[in-house]
């Protein structure tokens, strides 16, 4: 694992959070969006997201803590800052990215229910 990943590890999950947001707000998205793609990738229902958002935790702890990953995750494919997701290495780093694809995906217009992979 290089420093550039552990640094991100350690970003506070609650630091990202509201940047997630205001990309999908200036697109026309709403937070609501971006919560269900949290949720849906996560498990996280509102009430443990706003939990770990107010503990402060890290990305590896986001994840560690993930009630349960989407089996469905292995649908999100493409790039994403230069890097296919589909063929990161690093199950946690893949995660990141893995979100971080989806809240792409609603700044672009792209339909919930193609995000959600249905």
């Amino acid at each position: 694992m290089n420093n550039n990943n552990t640094r991100v590890y350690r970003m506070a999950f609650a630091s990202v959070y509201p940047l997630y947001i205001q990309k999908a707000e200036r697109k026309g998205r709403t937070k609501e969006e971006v919560d269900t793609i949290i949720s849906w990738l996560t498990g996280y229902d509102q009430k443990s997201l706003q939990q770990q958002i107010d503990r402060k935790v890290d990305f590896e702890t986001f994840f560690a803590e993930a009630p349960q990953m989407n089996p469905n995750v292995s649908k999100i494919t493409g790039l994403i800052c230069g890097y296919r997701v589909e063929e990161i290495e690093d199950k946690l780093m893949q995660k990141i990215r893995y979100l971080d694809k989806l809240v792409d995906e609603l700044a672009k217009g792209k339909a919930m229910e193609k995000i959600l992979r249905k």
